[in-house]
């Protein structure tokens, strides 16, 4: 009877987790908390052994790899980051059920030097839960700059397992820890965790559930499955319901009930919890030496940048910082780039006059397709190899995780999940970027909410146009103003739709994504100081060139369609014009004309040609055309009937519509459903729609439009 309990729920798993291993090979998980590096010492240990993929039947991605000691070969497996084993979250599943089901010889647990109290609590779960463990504290080297001294022998006697100091990134304390796996592999050294015990019901109820699961399973560690009866793991209980016979289930029920009377299962949990968390801070007290200035300094500045008062304003002073310097620095290189494709344009007409080109063809690749791309990559990259680094830059330094604090609450309310607001601040610099981030959020559920809604944050492509448009019609003087007005309209227009992705968020939630939110447990790293070359290849190559590139591939044959329409007449006007007065009756029910609404159906591949389309439909010109300046601009606008009206309601239709091709193929990509797809076009143009209108209505009533 003592593999029962393996040979139905668990088989399924071990067959999920196990992985061939041959003689003198050893199986090793790798554990720790998210944001202790434990991806580095995976690489520090692996090198280029390794590879990455999915679970069996899983959404969480692996990475597996090997490396040699002595005459031994190790398979490390990198299991997902968590902070504990409860088993609230995927990745916690799958951590959770591989140390227990796999087929691994031990377990490396990661820690942070610079704030082990945190990290011990997942190292005391593991250690209830298997015997083979290190202890593996990383960074040391930023601990001992905020004048952190760890005592490792004390520690290795207080928790009874081997503890190795290491700085993966420098390669420091690596070979101990492979010597270390090595020496506990072949039993040169042992590794006898501590038990930490709880409070007297607790311990009472254990001692008698004990040997009732011994009966059915003898690989996993009866005391932590006790344990997690009582804290009301209900898989567990379930699957034990299938095996256990009815006389001892009806005993281990009997004594469940009678812990029940005294406390509820939440009040055990937090007794558990609380027990761990005293146990992990009485631990640090007595081996962790820290200089209290360092470990205050970072807790004075969370005390405003996490705080109820200060923390939203700080964040939306933080972004439209960041939009200035995006905006202000962008002109520059915009402009040369401008010149530079200019100039090349004039050596591409040389080139089709002297093969005498026929005059379709110049238009078609020359005026359509290269000056569609000119105006892309002008537009484009500029502001993203500006906006990308400076967003990289808060990520390294920790201040990402803070802006999902604050907003975690107001998530929360909408029935979502936290993590949505790191998607969204992906979205600002792309919303394709945006819909790929959503990868990190587990619940498929919540997952869909945040791609539906993540177009309700403005990308690059549209902030030229809401800056020229709010330049306009809201300036009128030279100065600071001319350059920070701009950036306060369009930061307010950030905050609405803030505001309108988690009202429909929430209605989401409860109508079309039903479902109970998740958990959602985030650890606030310590600031660090920003790599230099994670940040200029995060921010420069793996984000600003991969969507230029997929921004450059929907947008050279938008500019030979957009050409042939403006160059083919029907009855003296363009099929542009013609098109522009179809639409012209429903345009005005929202504010706008037919033309500005043509351009963003024609701006469909790229959100950065719907101006330029925009101008070539209003002068005619049957070829796109660069924006000298603002003022002439202004004069073709106003020339056209624009007002007030026009000029909001073309802020808010360039916020709140269909998201752009690239965004469109993402989201197929990464939902798999046309469906999806379909109504994350649908929903904000639906709500740019009814939010246009409500604007037009009032501007009529009160006669201002």
């Amino acid at each position: 009877m003592g593999l029962t309990f393996q040979s139905t729920q668990n088989s399924a798993l071990s067959d999920i987790f196990h992985i061939d291993k041959k003689e003198g090979q050893y199986v090793i998980a790798l554990a720790g908390n998210p944001n202790t590096g434990k991806s580095t010492v995976f690489n520090s240990l692996t090198g280029l052994h390794q590879h990455t993929g999915n679970w069996p039947g899983k959404t969480v991605v692996n990475a597996r790899g090997s490396f040699n000691h002595l005459d031994k070969e190790f398979i490390l497996v990198d299991l997902p980051g968590t902070y504990s084993l409860f088993s609230s979250s995927v990745e916690e599943e799958v951590a959770r059920d591989f140390i227990c089901f796999g087929n691994s010889d031990a377990v490396i647990v990661v820690t942070d030097g610079t704030c082990l109290e945190r990290n011990l609590n997942l190292v005391f779960q593991i250690m209830e839960l298997r015997d083979q463990v290190v202890l593996c504290i990383n960074l040391i080297d930023e601990a001992k700059k905020k004048k952190i001294e760890i005592d490792a022998k004390g520690l290795e006697m207080e928790l009874g397992l081997p503890v190795v100091l290491c700085a993966a990134r420098n390669d420091i304390g690596i070979d101990d820890l492979k010597a270390t796996i090595y020496n506990l592999i072949t039993h040169k050294i042992s590794s006898n965790p501590k038990t930490l015990y709880y409070e007297k019901e607790i311990e009472e109820a254990i001692i008698r559930l004990r040997p009732l699961l011994e009966k059915y399973n003898d690989n996993i560690n009866t005391r932590w499955l006790a344990l997690r009866m009582l804290d009301g793991d209900r898989k567990l209980i379930e699957s034990l319901r299938e095996i256990i016979s009815g006389d001892d289930m009806e005993e281990i029920s009997s004594i469940l009930n009678e812990i029940d009377i005294c406390k509820d299962k939440q009040s055990i949990r937090d007794s558990i919890a609380s027990t761990i968390y005293n146990k992990a801070q009485e631990v640090t007290d007595k081996y962790v030496k820290s200089n209290p200035k360092k470990i205050n300094r970072d807790r004075i500045i969370d005390n405003y940048v996490t705080s109820k008062k200060f923390g939203i304003p700080l964040m939306l002073l933080t972004l439209a910082i960041i939009l200035w310097i995006t905006i202000s620095g962008a002109n520059y290189p915009s402009a040369l780039l401008s010149d530079l494709f200019f100039r090349l344009e004039i050596r591409l007409t040389m080139l089709f006059n002297q093969i005498n080109s026929p005059g379709w063809l110049y238009g078609l690749v020359v005026l359509g397709i290269y000056r569609t791309l000119s105006w892309v990559i002008s537009v484009m990259l500029p502001p993203m190899a500006i906006f990308f680094p400076l967003f990289t830059i808060l990520e390294d330094l920790g201040y990402l995780p803070r802006v999902a604090f604050n907003m975690d609450h107001y998530f929360k309310k909408a029935c979502a999940h936290g993590k949505q607001c790191l998607t969204m601040c992906m979205g600002f610099g792309c919303n394709a970027a945006g819909i790929i981030a959503c990868r990190i959020i587990d619940s498929p559920r919540e997952k869909l909410i945040a791609t539906i809604t993540n177009n309700f944050v403005p990308c690059n492509g549209r902030f030229p146009s809401l800056i020229a448009i709010s330049t306009i019609f809201l300036v009128t003087k030279e100065g600071f103003a001319y350059g920070f007005l701009p950036v306060l309209t369009v930061t307010g227009l950030i905050v609405l739709g803030i505001a309108i992705t988690l009202l429909l968020s929430y209605l989401l939630s409860k109508t079309l994504l039903r479902g109970v939110p998740s958990t959602f447990t985030l650890e606030l790293p310590p600031y660090r100081i920003p790599k230099v070359g994670r940040v200029l290849y995060t921010s420069l190559i793996d984000r600003t060139l991969f969507v230029l590139w997929r921004a450059v591939i929907v947008a050279a044959p938008a500019g030979a369609i957009t050409w042939i329409l403006g160059n083919v007449y029907i009855d003296n006007m363009s099929i542009i014009g013609h098109v522009a007065t179809f639409l012209d009756p429903a345009a005005n029910l929202i504010g706008l004309d037919g033309f500005i609404l043509m351009a963003f159906i024609l701006g469909l591949p790229a959100n950065e040609i719907v101006l330029p389309i925009l101008l070539m439909s209003y002068l005619s010109t049957g070829a796109m055309v660069e924006l000298n300046n603002l003022d002439s601009l202004k004069s073709i606008l106003l020339d056209n009937g624009w007002t007030y009206l026009t000029a909001l309601n073309t802020m808010l239709f360039c916020l709140l519509h269909w998201p752009c091709a690239t965004t469109l193929i993402t989201i197929k990509k990464e939902t798999n459903s046309f469906k999806w797809t379909a109504l994350s076009a649908i929903i904000p143009t639906g709500v740019g729609i009814v939010l246009c209108m409500f604007t037009t209505l009032i501007f009529r009533l009160l006669g201002w439009g």
